[in-house]
């Protein structure tokens, strides 16, 4: 891994860990343009609702386990929007 690569995950670390959860599990479908990010592993969601600003929030018994953030590349703050 780059030094810049490093140094990109590392500006992640303030806002990870103001994240009310301990466990994070991430994965970006580039071709869809969705990231996944699941709180629970192995999570059976129940529930589910779709946002008015592209997010599916997953619920297990009541319990958040999951977002999925459509359109993600759209997200990345300087572009506009953030998540």
């Amino acid at each position: 891994m780059e030094a810049v690569e490093v140094r990109k995950a590392l500006n992640l670390v303030p806002e990870l860990l103001d994240v009310p959860y301990s466990r994070i599990w991430t994965v970006y479908d580039k071709e869809a343009d969705v990231l996944y990010l699941n709180f629970k592993k192995p999570s059976h969601a129940d529930d589910s609702e779709l946002t008015d600003d592209d997010l599916i929030i997953r619920y297990e018994k009541g319990s958040i386990v999951g977002i999925t953030v459509l359109n993600a590349s759209r997200r990345r703050l300087g572009c506009g929007r953030g998540v």
